[in-house]
């Protein structure tokens, strides 16, 4: 609720600080003691349009500045509102409304509560740029209008002209209706749809770069297997192209070794002398003739060990001779080499060729069925359609179930507003869009339709009334709403709301006031005492002349609460427009009547 509004310099009043009653509060006062600045007041800190005119005569700037203060669980959940990594988060999309939303915006403008209150103020220099401040730190007014937003609600002439608008028509309704689970169930199908609507769109507008990716894959693909490499088999090319390169020096490296080692595996001639394996069987002889045991037989035994292994060494180089490949082989291998070097993906090595081709043969298969999967995506589109247009059917029996009730009650309450013959239709029709009804928030198109007078023609609300009657007809929805809802955690502001009534009908006014103000805190700018003598708490604005010292300042506007007899005199005022006895007798009783 609006706890605290403080003024400086702005229009006639010099300063002002008003702390309105948690129920009902009326602002009253002669007609032009300058009512209408408490008003601009608060469209200031709401982020309105900051007019350097309004500033006080010889002041350099004016100042207004709104606490409020939140319930608890409003600022308990001043988190909820955040934004996770998929974007961010919306307040109406996330459920938050009132007092809730307008701590999780705050947050998200970098400022948190303090101490269970926000401040939003605002400065208006005399020449120069408005400044917009949220609990201390400098922010845009919009940051300002969309926190104020929530908090409240002004039913002026030239604020209900936003209930004129169809989205907050549909706002209220769906507030009346209590439909918060069947938007949230529409809202999520809404979602899965537009993002397969989406997703689609993407596969069709990738449908030709899909085709040229595809052709590059699939014959990539092929000059890979048509090479037919095998595991490891660049390594194995690798070593079979030195080979052959190197065979003459292979050949006669080989040759060389083995007449040295064992002459009998090569011609005579390429050797001179005794080789290896012969000398040490000499050895062997020599060593196993002398008859002495002992160590002659270990270094014989020792020299046969190492015969065997120049056999198995001998073995191993027979078995290289002849084996180097000719020039034949040589031009197949550059070949295979080149093929893979040249591949698309060339390496670095063969492993990530053959890893390459593989992934690219799985990307290959949902490329070519791009066409069956576009007809894929587009059954499942239709069940999805086919889920939020149900969904969508729920929300709108929901709605107009709601809707014949508030018209029906609205147009009661207005009967008791001194506003007999009015009436409110609320219409709920199916979107005009044949191709494509579902939107975000539904299929329905919602008008409320306003009769001002009986025999006046229906119109949409904001074109048929006067301020006056929107007023009465902007408290009728709310006193509705609150019934239905229970209490509404905002403050309303009616000004203009009692114009053209009197009598019995400012009586049921102030009482309708009243009945509303046990749920929201409402304040209420009122030239009647039927009305004011409602309110929980009473504010007088009064217009006083300069003092002689202060004569180029003009006239000076001043507001005070009023309590006791002061505000019986006041009530006596605006009852008659004195102060008799008869008036002041009349104003105790009226005080003393108003009592829900």
């Amino acid at each position: 609720m609006l706890e605290e509004l403080d003024i400086r310099n702005l229009g006639p009043i010099r300063e002002a600080t008003i702390a309105p009653a948690a129920g009902m509060t009326a602002i009253t006062g002669e007609t032009g003691a300058g009512k209408s600045m408490l008003l601009s007041a608060i469209r200031l800190v709401s982020g309105g349009a900051a007019e350097s005119s309004r500033v006080s005569a010889g002041a350099d700037e004016a100042w207004a500045q709104a606490i409020f203060a939140l319930a608890d669980d409003a600022v308990t959940s001043e988190h909820s509102g955040d934004t996770d990594d998929t974007g961010d988060a919306d307040d109406s999309d996330s459920g938050l409304t009132g007092a809730a939303a307008a701590v999780a915006k705050a947050h998200d403008a970098g400022v948190d509560p303090e101490d269970g209150e926000l401040f939003l103020s605002r400065t208006v220099r005399a020449s120069g740029r408005s400044r917009a401040v949220l609990g201390g730190k400098s922010v845009p007014r919009s940051v300002l209008g969309a926190i104020a937003g929530e908090l409240v609600t002004i039913h002026g002439q030239t604020d209900q002209l936003k209930i004129a608008a169809s989205a907050r028509q549909r706002e209220f309704l769906d507030r009346v209706a209590g439909d918060e689970a069947e938007l949230a169930a529409y809202r999520k199908a809404w979602d899965a749809l537009t993002a397969m609507d989406e997703r689609l769109e993407r596969l069709r507008s990738q449908e030709s770069s899909a085709r040229q990716q595809a052709d590059y894959l699939r014959e990539s693909i092929d000059h890979i297997n048509r090479t037919d490499p095998q595991p490891g088999e660049d390594e194995e090319l690798k070593a079979r192209r030195e080979r052959i390169e190197n065979a003459a020096d292979i050949a006669q490296g080989v040759g060389s070794a083995l007449g040295a080692l064992d002459a009998s595996q090569v011609d005579v001639d390429a050797t001179d002398g005794a080789s290896a394996v012969e000398l040490i069987n000499h050895a062997v002889t020599s060593l196993r003739a002398i008859r002495v045991g002992g160590t002659f037989a270990e270094q014989a035994d020792r020299l046969e060990s190492i015969n065997a292994d120049l056999g198995d060494v001998v073995f191993a180089l027979s078995q290289e001779l002849g084996d180097e490949g000719s020039v034949e082989d040589l031009d197949q291998i550059t070949a295979v080499s080149t093929s893979l070097a040249t591949s698309p993906v060339g390496g670095p090595t063969l492993a990530d060729v053959l890893a390459w081709r593989d992934k690219a043969a799985f990307d290959l298969e949902d490329l070519d069925a791009s066409p069956e999967k576009v007809a894929e995506l587009e059954s499942e589109r239709q069940t999805l359609y086919d889920a939020a247009l149900a969904a969508a059917d729920v929300l709108s029996a929901a709605r107009v179930a709601a809707a014949a009730d508030l018209g029906a009650r609205v147009t009661e309450e207005l009967g008791s507003l001194a506003m007999l013959g009015a009436s409110l239709e609320v219409r709920v029709t199916p979107r005009d869009k044949a191709d494509d009804p579902l939107g975000p928030y539904g299929r329905d198109d919602i008008a409320f339709l306003f009769t001002p007078f009986e025999g006046s023609p229906q119109l949409p609300m904001g074109k048929s009334a006067s301020g006056g009657e929107l007023s009465r007809l902007m408290l009728a929805l709310e006193l509705v709403a609150a019934d239905t809802r229970g209490g509404a955690d905002q403050t309303f502001i009616f000004d203009e709301v009692d114009a053209g009534v009197g009598g019995k009908a400012a009586v049921e006014l102030g009482k309708r006031l009243a009945r509303l103000a046990r749920s929201a805190q409402v304040i209420v700018v009122t030239h009647l005492a039927q009305v004011a003598s409602w309110a929980d708490a009473q504010f007088v604005v009064t217009k006083e002349p300069p003092d002689a010292d202060d004569d180029d300042l003009g006239v000076v506007t001043t507001i005070a609460e009023v309590n006791g007899e002061t505000r019986v005199h006041e009530i006596a005022r605006m009852l008659s427009g004195s102060e008799s006895e008869a008036s002041l007798d009349h104003a105790r009783e009226l005080l003393k009547e108003s009592v829900l």
